[in-house]
């Protein structure tokens, strides 16, 4: 057994935000920029959507954002700032599906980041991100495959551990950790 608590965040443009800063990064060289970020788009110590869409793009491009997270970003502000962003208290009502096809609508959200964020913030028991490079890894080390099993077929060994295909993920991504 190991600890795991969601982060909970209180509000999922902060969660977004965080999400898309960070893909393909390192995580110390993603505190760094994230850290820059909030800097400019935080208001009272929360992001801030209209702030976002108010500040410059290349005061972000300096704070360490690409053009495309930089477009990622606004698009994500806008979503919220025209209602189109689910709040928390909106998203603890909707299933699982509903939050992945209303925050893959944003530019540079998919739904694998959809899925980290059902599991990692909000604790969902039953999300199996089958795309996942180190669940597939892990299940072909788990039944000893020649190699990493296709997307489709991941959701066949998930099948096992409902309603808790959450857990499931955590322990096999730990696995991989194991020596």
């Amino acid at each position: 057994m190991f600890p795991f608590k969601p982060r909970q965040n209180d509000d999922p443009l902060e969660a977004f935000i965080d999400a898309i800063v960070s893909q393909q990064l390192s995580t110390k060289v993603a505190a760094t920029i994230l850290k820059r970020v909030h800097a400019l788009i935080g208001k009272k110590g929360k992001p801030c959507a209209k702030k976002i869409l108010a500040t410059d793009d290349e005061l972000l491009r300096a704070a360490g954002l690409s053009y495309m997270k930089v477009s990622y970003l606004k698009d994500l502000a806008k979503h919220c700032v025209d209602g189109k962003f689910p709040t928390l208290e909106q998203v603890r009502q909707m299933s699982d599906e509903q939050i992945i096809k209303s925050f893959t609508q944003i530019k540079g959200v998919g739904r694998w980041t959809v899925e980290m964020y059902l599991i990692f913030d909000l604790g969902r028991a039953d999300v199996f991100p089958g795309d996942d490079y180190g669940i597939r890894k892990a299940i072909a080390k788990l039944h000893n495959l020649p190699e990493l099993p296709p997307a489709k077929q991941m959701a066949q060994y998930a099948e096992q551990w409902k309603p808790y295909r959450s857990v499931a993920s955590l322990y096999l991504w730990r696995s991989l950790d194991m020596r």
